[in-house]
């Protein structure tokens, strides 16, 4: 007579067998790794958010700080929920430099024409889409044998890096990104929460940084204060996205960046390495590596909206897309150029205070204080103090 197992070790065998399955057809999707973590709460990143936040290192931005009791545990997102199934998804591409010319054949390499600001690897184009389809791929496996699912990608219910972490795909980076053995850290991140109760990961993986600190001097603004720890209030990515003035002792170090800063990954060293190893994909014809500052300046709001509206964008205002161009005018752009001097005229008499506050910087910056109005008839304190600034 045959021998068979218990129905509890036939249990875990069927369910072993799953995890693998799963994990083949997230590869197949797209996906550079899956892994699965149990679904109970991230007590440590949940004090880790908690502490920042009271200290201020949070910078005021809202998603996973918002509710950290929330986003730590994916029970609140599912109810019922055993299991994380998550996914990473690469979006490195060949960066190359700007041959001066945008799609529409715009460049700054000769007179008259348009200086481009730099949007960082992670927005050259809507990356979650895509994540969100494999992930979908996965999840319908789930839910074709019963189990319950939800797909969460660059949302606020639940900490993805920490996801990630706890599923065994990487080890957290001294700059605060998750990195993968092997290919580093452009990556995207998402999961699948589950009341499938999968076997998680043996494990977290071992820090792969060692005694390397190259992203922390790497940062423009010295924002990663200490290894793994990121001052949000310094942190050039953030202030993109935050609402109210762009400090100033940070614009100059914004340099040409419209979105986002790629800096501490640049300059990482497992980067490096999977650079070699595995040869990035030449940028796609559709990704968005560079956009036209004047053209940009040009639109009016429905039309920002309509072509950077995957971007996050403080409170849905085109303000915002107007101030950080503005900055980027100031540091990049040709203050002689009959374009430049258009839209800095223009900016400057803009019926918004904020636009009229970068403008005069940048104007400033251009060396064109000719086309400073005067303090009479200006009531914004942010408009005149920065017209005081410039002309101390």
């Amino acid at each position: 007579m045959p021998i068979t197992g218990s129905p509890a070790t036939e249990a875990t065998t069927d369910l072993d067998r799953l995890v693998d399955e799963l994990r083949t057809i997230g590869l197949a999707a797209g996906l550079a790794a899956v892994g699965v973590a149990p679904a109970r709460p991230f007590t440590r990143a949940r004090a880790v958010l908690e502490s920042r936040k009271a200290t201020g290192l949070h910078g005021g931005m809202h998603f996973t700080y918002g509710n950290p009791a929330r986003s730590t545990d994916p029970g609140q997102a599912l109810a019922g929920a055993q299991a994380l199934v998550v996914g990473a998804m690469g979006y490195r591409r060949e960066a190359g430099e700007s041959d001066g010319n945008d799609k529409d054949g715009v460049g700054t390499d000769l007179p008259g024409r348009s200086p481009l600001a730099r949007v960082a690897r992670y927005s050259w184009r809507d990356f979650y889409a895509p994540l969100r389809r494999a992930l979908d791929t996965v999840a319908a496996r789930l839910t074709a044998d019963g189990w319950q699912t939800r797909v969460l990608a660059d949302d606020n219910a639940l900490v993805d890096r920490e996801a990630a972490y706890q599923a065994g795909l990487g080890w957290y980076g001294k700059n605060a990104n998750l990195l993968l053995p092997g290919h580093g850290s452009w990556f995207v991140l998402g999961s699948i929460v589950t009341d499938a109760p999968l076997p998680p990961a043996p494990g977290p993986v071992a820090d792969g940084c060692k005694s390397c600190q190259r992203c922390l001097p790497a940062c423009p603004t010295g924002a990663l204060i200490e290894p793994g720890v990121l001052d949000a209030r310094r942190c050039l990515a953030w202030l993109l996205e935050a609402p109210g003035m762009f400090p100033t002792e940070y614009r100059v170090a914004l340099g040409d960046r419209i979105y986002g800063c790629d800096d501490c990954q640049e300059v990482c060293p497992p980067n490096r390495a999977a650079d070699r190893q595995h040869a990035p994909n030449a940028a796609d014809p559709d990704d968005q590596p560079w956009v036209d500052v004047i053209k940009l300046l040009r639109m009016s709001d429905d039309e920002l909206l309509d072509r950077f509206g995957r971007w996050y964008i403080p409170r849905r205002q085109a303000r915002y897309l107007r101030r950080n161009a503005l900055v980027v005018l100031g540091n990049v752009g040709d203050g002689r150029d009959g374009q430049v001097e258009a839209i800095l005229s223009t900016a400057l008499s803009d019926d918004d205070p904020i636009v009229r506050a970068h403008a005069v910087w940048a104007a400033a910056q251009l060396g064109r204080h000719d086309l400073l109005p005067p303090k009479e008839g200006e009531t914004d304190p942010d408009v005149l103090a920065e017209l005081d600034a410039v002309r101390a």
